[in-house]
């Protein structure tokens, strides 16, 4: 059944700099801070969270429903979904932007620096969450920040269950509006970074939030694997090994495809975890956020 995937979707300028960020800042000169990095690899990548969410659904066996806002230079990307045979109906074009840009350098240690437009994305909030019946899960994914609001609040409304991925946005909500998306959700999902500030935030610990109304709380830890909170208590689900490191970008969006996939399907969090933990091995092997590929029967087994 299809999964609502409501989030950006988004240009990604990819620059890789051989070395480390650490190496060429320096602490007590923070407050003049002039730092240029030279990248001698440069790409451009599909990406967005809402476009990397359902390359890693669709080639799972699921079946995406993108709800997402395309600047006039979108058409591309409008046709890169169709030709998967994604349901863009709720993919709209925002004709007076640009589609959303990321401009990412990552260094030798995998951290990232990200300067990031939001052009379309602004506007995702006039596209609204239809009344359809098929509808069997969804997600909130980084967006704008009135979109993933109101898209929220329209999920709840109209009876689909979902899960909260706040993600890069987490630093634009307060304490109350985090907590009405909480109030809203079926399922919580972020990494051990955005847990804490969310706990700090909402004023809540990982294990109250997990013995409320919440189905389960997922803290993904990079490379040591997932923490699953379960009414109040953790469940540590091990990491796996990558064959090689290449490029991080979009394992956090490939591993919440694994959680609809499986969440669909009545599996229990702690299986789709260990799946989302096999499909962002398998994506951070690879350049972009769409361009891994997903050995279904096998992963799915």
């Amino acid at each position: 059944m299809p999964a609502l995937i409501c989030g950006s979707l988004a240009f990604d300028t990819i620059t890789n700099f051989p070395g480390r960020f650490g190496q060429q800042i320096l602490p007590d000169q923070l407050h003049i801070l002039n730092v240029s990095f030279l990248v001698p690899e440069l790409r451009r990548e599909f990406g967005g969270c809402a476009g990397n969410i359902a390359y890693s659904l669709h080639h799972l066996g699921g079946a995406p429903v993108v709800m997402a806002a395309l600047g006039r230079d979108g058409d591309d990307y409008r046709q890169r979904l169709q030709a998967w045979g994604v349901d863009t109906s709720l993919v709209t074009t925002m004709a007076d932007n640009y589609t959303a840009q990321a401009i990412i350098i990552t260094d030798n240690d995998n951290n990232q620096i990200t300067a990031f437009h939001p052009g379309a994305m602004q506007q995702a909030e006039r596209i609204v969450v239809p009344a359809r019946d098929d509808l069997r899960i969804g997600i909130i994914a980084p967006d704008g920040r009135d979109a993933m609001r109101s898209h929220a609040e329209q999920m709840k409304r109209a009876g689909i269950p979902f899960i909260f991925d706040p993600g890069q946005q987490l630093p634009q909500f307060d304490g109350n509006e985090l907590n009405a998306f909480v109030a809203q959700a079926d399922w919580v999902a972020v990494n051990d970074y955005e847990a804490r500030m969310l706990c700090e935030r909402t004023g809540h610990t990982l294990e109250t939030l997990s013995r409320s109304h919440l189905k389960g709380v997922v803290v993904t830890l990079a490379a040591q694997g997932s923490d699953v909170w379960i009414n109040g208590e953790c469940h540590h689900v091990p990491g796996v090994q990558a064959t090689q490191v290449v490029d991080p970008t979009g394992c956090g969006d490939a591993f919440r495809a694994a959680l609809l996939f499986g969440l669909e399907r009545g599996w229990s969090l702690v299986r789709c975890v260990e799946l989302g933990n096999r499909i962002g091995a398998l994506k951070i092997a690879c350049r972009g956020g769409q361009n891994h590929v997903i050995d279904r029967a096998a992963l799915t087994a």
